[in-house]
């Protein structure tokens, strides 16, 4: 529903920069809500040489040497009061080799062991933007090899990291981002329900209402034929319309009416299609009720003109019933 990032010194120098900013802004659960906050300079060494020069090498894009400086610098350091910033340099040097599974689950340690770290944040948007490549196309080595995706386990660290920060901005753009992949790759009824889960979870976001087109198009998306159960066609039309009803720029923009219309096509083909089945079956007052709630309910389609010439065929008994409302489930039938 793939694009490599190849990193360069500017990227590595963003990625690192919150290690000397001070003060910096992070995210604070409060009231059910992360909020921006300005988190002050901890206690204690604010700077170690060994890291500094392991930094300086990653900024000049060379990870083998940082990665063995800071693996050393971890194995000596085990309660060290940096030890977030050694973790977090160490995921950094795997990043840019190229082992993103390795750098997540740095980061995850990272999280783990230090919560309150002024790195935390930072370390989340490090593995989203892991996931995102994954999902882009960026593939695993073998044998330094990039041969392997691992789209089903960039799918896994976006739920972790809406586990990890639940009502973030960036637990936020993890949802919209697993939705967005489940409708590229049409998988409509994943993509449905974390639309879904979307707008419950951030009814006041402004994508709300492009969210909930996609939701409708994947419901759509969902519907197989005229042989099919039409639950998934209805539930589009229902949520299209509501659309138009809410958001008439966007159902003018995106051209609506035109949509519903083809659905309304789409019910009356259905209704025509059981109709027939009742009549082939010798079940003539099925096959007449049919026939007539189409007539009633789409008088202006072409299954209509077919109705009539239909029900010019049975016997007058089978005419004498009530017409059916045209406000019923489509298909409807005794």
């Amino acid at each position: 529903m793939g694009l490599v990032i190849v990193l360069g010194a500017v990227v590595v120098a963003w990625a690192i920069a919150p290690v000397h900013a001070a003060p910096e802004q992070t995210f604070e659960l409060r009231d059910g809500r992360w909020q921006p906050v300005t988190q002050a300079t901890p206690a204690g060494p604010v700077t170690d040489e060994t890291l500094d020069r392991a930094e300086q090498l990653l900024a000049r894009n060379q990870f083998q040497p940082a990665r063995k400086i800071v693996l050393q610098w971890l194995k000596t350091n085990k309660t060290h009061p940096l030890r977030d910033r050694g973790l977090y340099l160490l995921a950094e040097a795997y990043f840019q080799f190229g082992n993103r599974i390795l750098s997540f689950y740095y980061l995850d340690e990272l999280m783990d062991n230090f919560p309150e770290s002024r790195l935390f944040y930072p370390a989340l948007e490090r593995q989203y933007q892991i996931a995102d490549d994954y999902l882009n196309g960026y593939k695993r080595r073998v044998l330094y090899v990039p041969l392997l995706g691992s789209q089903d386990e960039a799918v896994e660290m976006l739920y972790r990291i809406q586990g990890r920060s639940p009502g973030s901005p960036l637990a936020e753009k993890a949802l919209l981002r697993t939705a967005d992949f489940y409708y590229a790759d049409s998988q409509f009824d994943l993509a449905a329900d974390a639309y879904s889960s979307y707008v419950k979870s951030y009814p006041r976001s402004p994508a709300v209402p492009r969210v909930r087109l996609r939701q409708a198009f994947s419901a759509l998306a969902q519907f197989r034929g005229l042989k099919f159960d039409a639950t998934p066609i209805t539930d589009a039309r229902a949520q299209l319309l509501d659309i138009r009803r809410e958001y008439p720029e966007l159902a003018a923009e995106e051209n609506i009416d035109q949509i519903v219309a083809q659905i309304d096509e789409a019910f009356a083909r259905k209704v025509s299609y059981t109709a027939d089945f009742y009549r082939r079956t010798s079940a003539p007052k099925a096959a007449v009720y049919n026939y007539r709630y189409l007539r009633g309910k789409y008088p202006e389609s072409a299954e209509a003109t077919k109705a009539d010439a239909a029900l010019q065929k049975f016997p007058a008994k089978f005419l004498q019933e009530p017409a059916p409302p045209a406000t019923q489930p489509e298909a409807a039938a005794e």
